[in-house]
């Protein structure tokens, strides 16, 4: 890649460190959705023996890019997100993405087809990180910063995605036991 296109690139993907997400980190601030993006990354990268059949590489990838049209819409959470809002995000970032050099383009154009068909391990593995990740933050998140829906959603959320492998719905189970103790210690400060 030619390097001012390699920069304008560089550029429009670091939109996501100043996109910031609904959730909060646990020192008090927003998370970016470049941290959500770097953290689901490196889940893929630590689930590499628990899924050997797995292209995990690809799983990376995916983590990596699935949020890049965040960068041109900001971040919606899922909880209030339309679907105009995603039709919207899709175009932008297919827009974005087919202004890539060729190689890149295709490649991402194909992550993205595996993505959203959901159907291959390597695909419903990113879904699964996705939408634990999401819950791992809120439960490392002052609590006083949830808004009341997740006190419910933060306990099933990704439920779904986790669905086809023991060890992730090992793993989520025990997230929300996370989230339960979270819950019951601010109910057993408040109440004192």
């Amino acid at each position: 890649m030619e390097a001012r296109r390699y920069l304008d690139v560089l550029s429009v993907v670091g939109r996501l460190k100043d996109t910031t997400r609904h959730c909060y980190t646990a020192g008090g601030r927003h998370e970016s959705v470049a941290e959500h993006s770097f953290r689901a990354a490196l889940m893929a990268y630590f689930l590499k023996d628990e899924f050997p059949e797995a292209d995990m590489d690809k799983v990376i990838k995916m983590c990596l890019i699935h949020d890049l049209g965040e960068a041109f819409t900001g971040d919606i959470p899922s909880f209030h997100k339309s679907q105009t809002d995603e039709k919207k995000e899709e175009e932008l970032l297919s827009q974005w993405v087919s202004s890539l050099p060729e190689e890149f383009s295709k490649e991402m154009r194909l992550l993205y087809e595996e993505m959203d068909a959901l159907l291959t391990t390597e695909a419903k593995i990113y879904k699964a990180i996705d939408g634990m990740e999401a819950v791992i933050q809120h439960n490392e998140s002052d609590i006083k910063t949830w808004i009341p829906i997740e006190y419910e959603l933060n306990q099933t959320y990704a439920e779904d995605k986790v669905a086809f492998s023991d060890y992730l719905k090992e793993l989520r189970r025990a997230i929300r036991e996370d989230t339960v103790q979270k819950i019951k210690t601010a109910e057993e400060q408040h109440g004192r």
